[in-house]
């Protein structure tokens, strides 16, 4: 049995990562196919003399009419009409392409390739945007030398990454080098809140609002949570239409506000309950979010370069 699981669950459990059911080939795989997209989205977005990202960039600015803060907004509505409607579309695509190519399989992997290849450009350009230009706008309050205000906006920052959606764990699917599935996660973080995707952006968000504190920064993460709020509807629509009477039952029992349902009584949390975090992939993101704050600088230089 999987650790953490319990009796009755009619989800999976997540976060679950055994060394002994890892293939070597399969890794090798990932690899080879994280170093050819990488380099290929640097060449054909990334790179200001042969990619198209600064062209992108430049459209949603001239759109916006030179604001900043209307071009960040054009940026992340686009990506969530691209993103969610893609996810949307999926069961529909991977069952037409594989009776396209008759065969079973093919049409997940495709899909979840061709998902990938309009996700990323279009999540980089955001990222890169956001950071290059964090500070225009107007000021609205101004707390950053605060010492505690630094320290609690750092707290709240790294928190929200254990709000990941446990699909993110499993980078052999997300690499379409393993079957992609679309899962039903119960246990783990999945006991605070049935959708901690958009928990954990909404408290980087209030983080990072916090400490920048100008109305730039304001308009993203109204933009954020207005896709993430979307995206929890959306997400219940799908796992319903997919796992039918099962999902009504983990609806039942899990929230969408942290820790309500277990407050109310419907969700009991095991005695092992921490134990589902004792993990690889919560210790893979704690070393990466730590890792990732010590490299602001890094990304700030190199979204720098890209002048958009």
């Amino acid at each position: 049995d999987s650790e953490g699981s319990d009796a009755g669950l009619v989800g999976e459990d997540a976060g679950v990562f055994r060394f002994a059911d890892q293939s070597l080939k399969s890794w090798v795989q990932f690899t080879g196919v994280f170093v050819v997209v990488f380099a290929a989205l640097f060449v054909l977005w990334l790179n200001p003399e042969t990619g198209f990202g600064d062209d992108y960039a430049r459209l949603m600015v001239d759109i916006a009419g030179g604001n900043t803060s209307g071009a960040m907004l054009l940026m992340l509505a686009f990506f969530g009409v691209c993103h969610s409607g893609l996810a949307s579309l999926r069961y529909q695509a991977e069952a037409a392409i594989n009776q396209a190519l008759g065969a079973e399989g093919v049409g997940e992997r495709v899909w979840r390739v061709f998902f990938g290849v309009v996700s990323l450009p279009l999540a980089f350009s955001a990222i890169f945007f956001f950071i290059n230009h964090r500070y225009d706008g107007v000021q609205l309050w101004d707390l950053r030398l605060n010492p505690a205000v630094h320290t609690a906006c750092w707290i709240t920052n790294f928190i929200s990454f254990w709000f990941l959606y446990p699909s993110t764990f499993n980078l052999l699917e997300v690499a379409a080098v393993d079957k992609p599935k679309f899962h039903m996660w119960e246990t783990g973080i999945m006991r605070v809140t049935r959708h901690p995707q958009a928990v954990g952006q909404l408290l980087w968000c209030l983080a990072h609002t916090v400490y920048v504190g100008n109305s730039f920064m304001v308009w993203t993460s109204l933009g954020l949570m207005a896709h993430h709020s979307f995206g929890a509807w959306n997400g219940d629509r799908r796992l319903s239409n997919q796992y039918g009477e099962a999902f009504d039952v983990l609806k039942s029992r899990t929230s969408i506000l942290p820790f309500a349902a277990v407050i109310d009584g419907r969700q009991t949390l095991p005695d092992n309950f921490l134990q589902e975090f004792a993990r690889g992939p919560y210790l893979l993101i704690t070393v990466g979010t730590t890792a990732a704050y010590f490299a602001h600088p890094l990304l700030q230089g190199a979204a720098a370069l890209l002048k958009w």
